[in-house]
């Protein structure tokens, strides 16, 4: 295992996320130091090592074999994160179900996952009992105490064995269930905790769901790993955070574009952001005005991270010291990232376009139940992204578009995220996304969805305009479309797919077609 995440020197070379940590957290510099709390508890290391491990050896009376699978319907609370690190840190393989799902599309998972058991919170013991058919070990969190401690440790847990399900978002059809190793995870958390330099320095505010690859692998794992502390906050309310940061005094903040365009419009005082050494952002495409008003108003670096649950979760970042405004940073240790050129070659040559492909021990296991879509996914050992990049002379990637979005107008390729990025430059918008419409003339053309800022007063022809612009013609939105928010999935991305399909049934909002 590299050596560099937060200073933290491991004798020997863990293979596992579950050895990592017990290495880590039994060091005696550690022990007395904050690990994991939510604002009323806090656990020091001591204790955090402590009640994992029994928790661990109690879901092992559960699922007694390395890599089986054990899902948690808890909210979200540091009881939900304790499972979660107890049953990694027994070798199985937990699966976070995420709140609000309807009991049938919770047993479809299941199904799919093949779940020996389930852990829940009494918030969910209706969910559980509607569950078809019933789950063979169903065990509320107070429960577990009851269960006789299993004798089998982790020692036999190897780097290939399975340690955590994801499910995709679905913007882009039916979620999947991305199976990720002890080995990808290690790899993902020893990556992020070196590009970023974390130690016993950091806290991390923690606001993002724990069902989600951002909000477990580089907010818990990789913190965890590097000795930092996590404070699990309450999920994410623009108006709370000025006092949770006023409270927590966090060195590291992390979210998404929308959760950052929401703070701008809170007030937080200087002593609430004077520890921040850094916000991290990722998950989805920033503008490069958002970009800069948020780091005005934190007062310190903005870095942008791309990555994909398929490779674990971040494959590049802008170094803390070094970020390149537009561009999501240079490639994590332990990881390899290229661009698929049209003839199938792979490159990393500056200036030049491709599909971006990662490899490395971070990549998935695979989808579960659909290894012809793994297949395709995963080729010669490359994940295909589906997204676009280039490379500039010092390594650091840019995303410029993505294969499935790209819109073709006439013949021309037009990526959107190349409109959008105009867009909100130079309008006084606060959120734009364009999408495709169909068109008899010429196949797509392209629409743009704007969320005025509150105040603010324009048209569509000063939208247009500014796309003409800055582009040509052929990039200026057939239509204009006013509307008061974009729709958004359960980790406040846009959802690209359902917005193209309110603006193929006329339902986005106020038209203002071109002339």
């Amino acid at each position: 295992m590299s050596a560099q995440h937060g200073g933290i020197d491991e004798p020997g070379t863990p293979r596992t996320l579950a050895q990592a940590f017990a290495s880590c957290w039994s060091r005696p510099r550690l022990r007395s130091l904050p690990a994991l709390g939510d604002g009323e508890l806090e656990l020091d290391y001591a204790r955090l090592d402590a009640r994992t491990d029994a928790l661990g050896a109690r879901l092992r009376a559960l699922a007694p074999l390395p890599g089986q699978v054990v899902a948690i319907a808890m909210d979200r609370s540091l009881r939900a994160a304790l499972v979660l690190l107890g049953a990694l840190r027994a070798g199985l393989c937990p699966c976070v179900m995420e709140p609000g799902l309807a009991a049938a599309e919770v047993s479809r998972r299941l199904r799919l996952i093949g779940a020996v058991a389930i852990v829940h919170d009494r918030e969910h013991a209706d969910l559980v009992a509607a569950l078809e058919p019933s789950p063979a070990r169903a065990l509320e969190f107070g429960d577990l105490e009851g269960l006789e401690p299993a004798s089998r440790s982790a020692d036999g847990v190897l780097d290939s064995t399975p340690a955590l399900l994801l499910f995709t978002s679905g913007s882009t059809g039916q979620p999947k269930a991305v199976q990720l190793s002890q080995g990808a995870l290690l790899n993902n958390a020893v990556g992020v905790a070196g590009h970023s330099g974390l130690d016993e320095r950091d806290r991390l505010l923690h606001v993002m769901p724990l069902y989600h690859t951002n909000g477990l692998n580089n907010q818990l794992f990789a913190p965890l790993l590097a000795g930092s502390s996590v404070v699990l906050a309450a999920r994410f309310r623009a108006e709370q955070m000025p006092a949770l940061l006023e409270r927590h005094r966090p060195t590291i903040l992390t979210g998404v574009p929308t959760m950052f365009s929401r703070m701008l419009n809170q007030s937080f005082s200087a002593t609430a952001l004077a520890g921040l050494r850094f916000a991290r952002c990722g998950s989805a495409p920033i503008t490069e005005a958002l970009h800069r008003s948020v780091e005005r108003q934190l007062g310190c670096p903005l870095l942008i991270s791309y990555g994909l649950s398929e490779a674990t979760c971040t494959s590049t970042m802008n170094p803390p010291r070094e970020r390149r405004i537009g561009s999501v940073g240079t490639v994590l240790a332990g990881q390899q990232v290229r661009l698929r050129r049209p003839d199938g070659s792979l490159s990393d040559v500056a200036g030049i376009e491709g599909e971006i492909c990662i490899a490395g021990a971070n990549l998935m296991s695979g989808y579960v139940g659909a290894a012809d879509e793994t297949s395709r996914s995963v080729v010669d050992g490359w994940l295909r992204t589906g997204d676009l990049g280039r490379f500039d002379a010092d390594g650091y990637l840019y995303v410029t578009g993505r294969i499935k979005d790209v819109i073709i107008r006439g013949g021309e390729n037009l990526s959107p995220l190349l409109i959008e990025g105009v867009i909100m430059e130079r309008i006084a918008a606060q959120a734009c996304c364009v999408v495709a419409r169909a068109d008899e003339d010429l196949g797509e053309v392209p629409v743009a969805v704007v969320v005025p800022s509150p105040g603010a007063s324009f048209g569509a022809e000063q939208v247009m305009d500014a796309v003409r612009e800055a582009l040509s013609r052929i990039y200026v939105p057939r239509d204009v479309i006013l509307a008061a928010s974009l729709p958004e999935n359960s980790v406040g991305k846009v959802d690209r797919k359902e917005l193209a399909r309110r603006v193929r049934d006329g339902i986005a909002g106020r038209v203002a077609s071109a002339a």
